[in-house]
């Protein structure tokens, strides 16, 4: 074998050893020996998998790479124990939720981890909103004309959403309950197939993110009459929110953000979140999260510490209101 070609495996080898090391400095601890791998609680080919790659582009030359380990099961719970017991090194970290982080403390009467206790926030990176889509056979074609609707049905109407104990699932209930409406909630196993089923008509009434809300509604399959946020979507500006036409409390909007395991060392954890918020920054990344219903948020570990405080305090409400308890 060439000299050349020894000494470069000779000093790949040399500085895998280094960043293998327990005296590994945040610098070193980051390269292409080893990847760092991002748990995230669902099915391959959703909006998570879309952020995370984007930073990963963005990261590879800093922190190597960064690549997406899928595993859904258990409403995502699988995920977060997985990184909860992984080795606090910064090589695995986990995408959580705001269902993960903020509903489920509340929703399971025995949650096996403390969103707070056994994870470091890194960045809070993005948000989305939800939309009220119908299918093509509700009679309405505005939220008002809906709720009209929904009221005369009474219990006869079902809303979908993409899973129990989700956003997609409050949304649903908020709205019942500030309209006065008795719509029955109907989970579904991800957004797939509650898309399908109010596209083809077998469910009237299905709450999805923004993003999925347009493709369906771009392809002539729905009828979409109203976003969660308190402003208008960006992607939809022409529909109002329920806040424009008087429902105030009926507010919804959900987060992806990065942590890693308690007891990872500062330092790395402080190089992660530069890298991380340095490139969620980037134009090709604030581009393809709005080309998938996203929007940047960048905040730092305190605001991510604050906002999963506050969403928790009022998601715990919502969920004893309508006396929610999950089951699976």
């Amino acid at each position: 074998m060439p000299r050349t070609e020894l000494d470069r495996r000779s000093l790949i080898a040399g500085i895998c050893a280094l960043a293998l090391s327990p005296l590994a400095s945040a610098e070193a601890a980051f390269t292409p020996c080893q990847p760092i791998r991002v748990l995230i609680g669902v099915p391959a080919g959703g909006t998570q998998d879309v952020l995370t790659r984007a930073i990963a582009q963005e990261v590879r030359d800093s922190l190597g790479p960064l690549i997406v380990d899928n595993r859904s099961g258990a409403s995502g719970r699988i995920a977060v124990e997985a990184v909860k017991h992984a080795k606090p090194d910064g090589r695995t970290l986990l995408l959580g939720t705001a269902s993960m982080m903020t509903m489920y403390p509340s929703a399971y009467a025995k949650l096996s981890y403390d969103p707070i206790k056994d994870f470091v926030p890194i960045i809070n990176a993005a948000r989305f909103e939800l939309a009220l889509v119908v299918s093509k056979d509700v009679p309405a074609n505005t939220l008002t004309e809906f709720i009209a609707w929904a009221k005369a049905q009474g219990d006869k109407v079902s809303f979908g959403s993409y899973g129990a104990g989700t956003p997609s699932h409050f949304l649903g209930e908020m709205l019942n309950r500030s309209a006065g409406l008795k719509m029955v909630h109907v989970p579904y196993r991800g957004s797939t197939p509650a898309r399908q089923d109010v596209m083809g008509g077998q469910i009237p009434v299905y709450f999805d993110t923004v993003g999925g809300a347009l493709q369906m509604q771009q392809g002539g399959r729905v009828k979409v009459l109203a976003t969660s946020g308190e402003k208008r979507s960006p992607l939809m500006p022409d529909l109002p929110t329920f806040v424009e036409v008087g429902l105030k409390d009926v507010v919804a909007t959900a987060w992806f953000a990065f942590y890693a395991p308690a007891k990872t060392p500062q330092p790395i954890v402080d190089k992660l979140r530069a890298e991380f918020s340095r490139a969620v920054d980037t134009p090709e990344v604030k581009q393809q999260l709005l080309q998938n219903g996203m929007y940047v948020v960048n905040d730092d570990a305190n605001t991510l510490l604050k906002t999963m405080r506050d969403d928790t305090a009022r998601w715990a409400v919502i969920m004893k209101a309508v006396n929610f308890q999950a089951n699976d």
